[in-house]
Order: structure tokens, then C-alpha cells, then sequence
């Protein structure tokens, strides 16, 4: 039997974006989000409500329909991808599942406040929180990072997080969960992502110490940590000759694809990791991670 990832490309064509965090109808080839030998449905998220950060494209766009399939109602917070956002809603209700668009800017504590009353009045609960959306803005040298990119990846990356999660833990209850999206240059580093991989250094340790916090209440906290993803966030990121090798250094050769995380984060907010908090999924290629 063929693998399924045998299809997947290894590297992306030389390609760049102006804008972040970038726009998925713009990438060739496309990402990868759904797949018939991924993510099958098996109702085990029947009845809940999640809201998905991010969700539009890219790892968020793959969570959000795993989450449709597996029976949850989606809310989906978006910065401005407008087309992108309407095409998650489209493939999420052709399967038959809820979706909740709402669009803004996470670093905007009145927002998240808002993200979760306009949740709790159209589905009078909330589940699951995936904290993902993110920004970047590389520089080769630390000097050269401006104030305003470091506060808005600090902003997006860490404190929307924050503000997001502390609006929603008044409405969780014992077993729902909070799953954050980390980075694999948390742990490794990375030479052009300073700022960047600062914030999710203290999305990690954001993760493990509410987690600890929570533990008491069954309220599970965890996290996801990817590795060289296929994202919107890429070529909006870098030139074009480094998107051209992106993941291509990997163990497994190629850069993953959205699809492949689905799985994960239905598995962290399903009852299956119901013994598992301050945990981290590592999915990456190859990497070693051995914190």
C-alpha cells in the first residue's frame, strides 16, 4: 500500500508574500489540509465548541475541519484573510459542521472579550481553546529588529494568548482543554527568528505552568510544537529562495503539511489525553527534542 505522504511535495516553489501572516489561496502549491487517509471522523468531539485562533489557513485551516469532521462547532478567529477564512467556513459546513466566523486583532484585550460573548451567545458553551495564530518578522541581526515588530510578535504571539485564554477560563469546566501552538525554534532557537522564537518560549512555559494552575479544576492545558510546516506564515516570512528549501534539511526530507496535525490536536482535546496536561506533541520531521 502507497503511503499517502508519498504525494506530498518535498519544497514549494520560489514564491513570496508582502503581508503578514500571509494569504493560503496565494501559495503554490497549496497547502495540504485534508486528506481521505487523514483525520477520519469518529465523533469524538460530539457536542463541543471550540474556538480556533488562526483558523482560517495553515495549521489552523487543517484543525479547524478536523474538529468540524469530528463533530465539534467551530469558531474561527481571524486577523483579516477574508477569502480565506469564507473558504475553512465553506469545506467546514460541507461537512456538515458549524462554523463561527469572527474577525480582529487577538492583541486587543476587548476583542478576546468580545470573541468570547459573541461564542457564548450563538453556542452557550465553550470547550476547547487552540491559541495559533501567529506572526513573524525575521532579521539576520538583533539590532535591526524595530520596536513596532517586536511588540506586534510579542502582541499576536504571546500576550493574544494570554488575554484570549483569561476571557475564556471563566466559561471552562472539568475536561475541557487549552491546546497552544509553540515552535519548534523554542527549543532549537533560530538565528533570524529572535523575537519570534522568544514568544514561544513563553507560550511553552506559558503552557506548562497554567497547566500546573489548572491541573485542580481538570482543565487540561498542553501544547503543540511544529516543526518546518507548509503555512501561509512562510512565504510571507522569508525570500524567495529560502520558502524554495523549506523543510528540505528535515530527517524526512520535506516540509509537513497541515493535514498532518489534525490528528494531534483532536487526540489533545478529546477524552483519549484525558491524563495528559502540561504536555508538548512534538511533530517536526526528525528533529530531536529531548526538553
Amino acid at each position: 500500500m502507497t503511503r499517502p505522504d508519498a504525494s506530498f511535495p518535498s519544497t514549494a516553489k520560489p514564491q513570496t508574500q508582502n503581508k503578514q501572516p500571509g494569504i493560503e489561496s496565494q501559495m503554490d502549491p497549496k497547502p495540504i489540509f485534508e486528506h481521505p487517509e487523514y483525520n477520519k471522523s469518529g465523533g469524538r468531539l460530539d457536542q463541543k465548541v471550540a474556538i480556533i485562533t488562526g483558523g482560517d489557513s495553515g495549521i489552523g485551516r487543517a484543525v479547524s475541519i478536523a474538529y468540524a469532521k469530528e463533530g465539534a462547532k467551530v469558531v474561527i478567529v481571524y486577523y483579516d484573510e477574508v477569502e480565506d477564512a469564507e473558504e475553512t467556513k465553506r469545506i467546514i459546513e460541507a461537512h456538515q459542521g458549524e462554523c463561527l466566523l469572527i474577525q480582529g486583532d487577538i492583541s486587543d484585550p476587548k476583542f478576546c472579550e468580545a470573541v468570547v460573548s459573541k461564542t457564548m451567545s450563538t453556542f452557550n458553551q465553550i470547550n476547547i481553546l487552540v491559541n495559533n495564530a501567529a506572526v513573524q518578522y525575521p532579521q539576520n541581526d538583533l539590532t535591526l529588529i524595530k520596536d513596532e515588530d517586536l511588540h506586534k510578535t510579542f502582541a499576536v504571539n504571546f500576550f493574544g494568548p494570554f488575554y484570549l485564554t483569561r476571557a475564556v477560563l471563566p466559561h471552562l469546566t472539568e475536561g475541557d482543554c487549552i491546546i497552544n501552538t509553540t515552535s519548534i525554534t523554542a527549543y532549537e532557537g533560530n538565528e533570524t527568528l529572535i523575537d519570534y522564537s522568544s514568544t514561544k518560549g513563553a507560550l511553552t512555559s506559558f503552557t506548562r505552568s497554567l497547566a500546573t494552575n489548572l491541573a485542580k479544576k481538570k482543565i487540561r492545558v498542553n501544547a503543540v510544537v511544529p516543526g518546518p510546516i507548509w503555512t501561509p506564515l512562510i512565504p510571507a516570512s522569508f525570500d524567495a529562495q529560502k520558502v524554495s528549501q523549506h523543510g528540505a534539511n528535515t530527517a524526512l526530507g520535506r516540509m509537513g503539511q497541515p493535514v498532518e496535525f489534525g490528528a494531534a490536536y483532536v487526540f489533545l482535546a478529546s477524552n483519549d489525553a484525558s491524563y495528559m496536561t502540561g504536555a508538548t506533541l512534538h511533530i517536526n520531521g526528525g528533529s530531536i527534542i529531548n526538553c
